[in-house]
């Protein structure tokens, strides 16, 4: 009767050690496969371009980002290959003439070959810094960008445009021309600057 008490006893004991490593092996394979995703509508696209030989800067925001990309098991291995389309018609300055904003679009956007949107993808190459291939004006071209990554969760981004790099610079003089009067300083000198900086940021969140 002992030995089968002491039997008992045994199996219960390795079964609830099996159990204990199955819940251990379920939790690694968990974290494993932990996952990062982009939470909707958190994008912000924000530029800043410059006017006046003093260089006035003037702000800007896009109001819609449509972005693609493939969730990882890191924030860096998420945004990798990230693909980004902006519609170029969500363009907004707060201007309160309600007038700066169809400028830009007419004069600048519009003389531009296939820019309805602006498009590009992600590529990170270290810890800080990575690249956009950025498509505007019929035109691909690397821009070089940092980045850092807070506590909360926030990949914020920054760079800086030459717009002759997409062959933009004539449709940087058609709004210069357009907004001659506006771009003038006092020195008497009309003058939009080809360099526009750059920041986005996106949140993400650990599924």
């Amino acid at each position: 009767m002992k030995k089968i008490q002491v039997a008992a006893l045994a199996l219960l004991l390795v079964t609830a050690f099996s159990c204990k490593q199955a819940k251990k092996e379920e939790n690694k394979t968990e974290e494993a496969i932990a996952t990062y995703s982009v939470v909707q509508d958190s994008t912000d696209v924000r530029f800043t371009a410059y006017k006046t030989t003093d260089k006035k800067p003037v702000g800007g925001t896009f109001t819609k980002v449509d972005l693609t990309y493939t969730a990882g098991e890191t924030p860096m291995e998420t945004l990798d290959g990230m693909e980004f389309s902006i519609p170029v018609s969500s363009l907004f300055t707060n201007d309160t003439t309600n007038t700066r904003d169809p400028k830009i679009i007419h004069f600048f956007f519009d003389k531009m070959m296939e820019t309805q949107s602006i498009k590009g993808t992600f590529a990170f190459d270290t810890d800080k810094k990575c690249s956009v291939k950025l498509t505007m004006n019929g035109m691909t071209v690397d821009l070089p960008m940092t980045y850092v990554i807070s506590d909360d969760g926030h990949v914020n981004f920054s760079g800086t445009m030459d717009l002759k790099n997409w062959n933009a610079l004539d449709a940087l003089a058609s709004l210069n021309k357009a907004c001659e009067v506006l771009h003038t300083g006092p020195d008497g000198v009309s003058k939009t600057w080809e360099d526009v900086a750059i920041k986005a940021s996106v949140l993400l969140k650990k599924m």
